[in-house]
């Protein structure tokens, strides 16, 4: 996913754009982005895959003079983009997945719509959002429209001459917050950049509301809806750990989390309770609060420079990433047992080959592996993430039971039959370690503390949420990811393959 950060100052913006930015590292790894509007726009994008935000941009910024800017930290294309529409010039930027992206584009292009930003032959997702917006009455129409048209979920922030627009997918699958400050008022998507630039916070967005930013005020122009599915996996990997995503705190989510992994443990005795940093982390402190194994760091990241193994777009980058950037610490490892708390389970490879082997290299007597959510069963929908079905560890380990592709997936979804034992169990030897226990889905949902309804749980359901509050069932998701795999993967090969 990206990270979106705007600005409306009564002072210059370019230090609280600078800082309210970079605080979204995290969430992307490819291009960095900020456009500031003074006199005129000034605009400037970074390829930022091997550097930090702040050493791309720490120059530009204070030559780009302005009381309001935008930023992005995107996972896979450049951003800002820059337009002059009958509603007056205005740069966009976006966070989101939109999955008929090639049907709209052909379409828009057979109209006679242009589009200058192609890479690799897939158009950029935030030229297209925005080329939508500008065909709608007002901006606020055009973006309502869009909405409406796009298989996905998109949000946006645009930078115009009124202020500037913010506006959160109808689903709500991504976070949007506000704030305000002694010199203005600020949106992010990630509440942790307020703090030490001084903003308070003052409301998350609710799904499919647009608000007008000035550096006087906040105006809601549309007010959105109540129903919402937001992404679990905010919680449990995504988020910066002083986050908050509708008023609830993500460190304390996965400390809650790690205290379920460890009631469910009452079997296992250990010496060490660790996590995969960095969001292993908090889970495996909470699972050392519950269970009193002492937490320690067998496994120390080094710097954060090395940043998320999992955003990278090429396997060859992710691979690299995974390897380097975990130090084994033999003196912590040597003899002892090991529960190693981690996020979740993809494709298990790098778990397997850079964090289980370094613990046996290390001498470890045992190894008990515990994900903080259930076996990832569907590519994500609404994010460049987890991209083919059939990569997934637990689909993999399916196919190797069955023989086959399975349609009918109950009986692997529901953690009290035989074929989910035997899942977990075929896991378990690939990875080669000592015991395996996933989080429960209702474990994984009660730490969160929201109703089920209100979050998206697609990748370890196949509930397809949409809005309104209706949820397609996982034999449809089945259907549908089959269906359209090919030309799924040709609209993403461009953008870095597998995962």
């Amino acid at each position: 996913m990206s990270g979106l950060f705007g600005v409306a100052s009564k002072t210059r913006c370019t230090e609280y754009l600078l800082y309210g930015t970079d605080y979204h590292s995290h969430l992307g790894t490819q291009f960095g982005g900020v456009a500031v509007l003074g006199d005129d726009f000034s605009r400037q994008i970074h390829h930022i895959g091997n550097s930090q935000f702040k050493s791309k941009f720490a120059e530009d910024l204070p030559r780009m003079q302005g009381h309001s800017g935008i930023g992005v930290i995107s996972a896979f294309e450049e951003q800002p983009i820059y337009l002059n529409s009958k509603f007056g010039p205005f740069c966009i930027v976006t966070d989101g997945f939109i999955d008929n992206a090639h049907e709209l584009a052909r379409t828009m292009l057979a109209e006679g719509i242009t589009f200058s930003e192609v890479g690799d032959g897939v158009v950029n997702f935030t030229e297209l959002v925005a080329k939508m917006i500008t065909r709608g009455k007002s901006l606020v129409d055009g973006i309502e429209e869009m909405f409406r048209r796009i298989d996905g979920s998109v949000s946006l922030l645009i930078l115009h001459r009124d202020g500037i627009y913010a506006a959160r997918d109808r689903l709500g699958y991504f976070s949007l917050a506000v704030g305000e400050g002694p010199d203005g008022w600020a949106v992010t998507s990630e509440t942790s950049a307020f703090p030490n630039l001084d903003i308070d916070l003052r409301k998350f967005l609710r799904p499919g509301e647009i608000v007008l930013l000035r550096q006087d005020g906040l105006d809601q122009l549309t007010p959105g809806g109540a129903d919402q599915q937001i992404c679990a996996f905010l919680w449990i990997y995504t988020g910066f750990p002083a986050s908050y995503y509708e008023g609830i705190n993500v460190e304390v989510v996965r400390e809650r989390s790690g205290r379920a992994l460890a009631r469910r443990d009452a079997d296992i005795e250990a010496d060490v309770a660790a996590g995969i940093p960095d969001s292993g982390t908090s889970h495996a402190i909470g699972y050392a609060m519950e269970s009193g194994v002492p937490y320690r760091r067998p496994l120390v990241k080094y710097t954060p420079g090395y940043g998320r193994s999992y955003t990278p777009p090429s396997q060859e980058v992710r691979d690299r990433v995974a390897r380097m950037k975990l130090v084994p610490n033999r003196a912590i490892i040597d003899g002892n047992r090991i529960v190693i708390c981690e996020d979740s389970i993809v494709r298990g490879t790098q778990l397997k080959n850079y964090t289980v082997r370094k613990l046996w290299t290390g001498g470890a007597r045992e190894v008990h592996v515990r994900p903080a959510c259930p076996p990832l069963m569907f590519p994500c929908r609404f994010n460049l993430s987890t991209r083919d079905i059939d990569e997934l560890a637990a689909r993999r380990a399916i196919r190797a039971l069955e023989g086959r592709d399975v349609e009918d997936l109950s009986e692997y979804l529901d953690p009290s039959t035989e074929k989910y034992a035997a899942m977990v169990e075929w896991i378990r030897e690939d990875l080669e370690v000592t015991t395996l226990r996933y989080q429960t889905i209702d474990d994984m949902i009660e730490a969160i503390g929201l109703p089920r309804e209100r979050l998206c749980l697609y990748c370890w359901t196949g509930e397809y949420p949409r809005p309104g509050g209706e949820c397609v069932g996982c034999g449809a998701a089945e259907a549908r990811e089959r269906s359209g795999a090919r030309a799924r993967e040709e609209r993403l090969e461009g953008r870095g393959g597998g995962a």
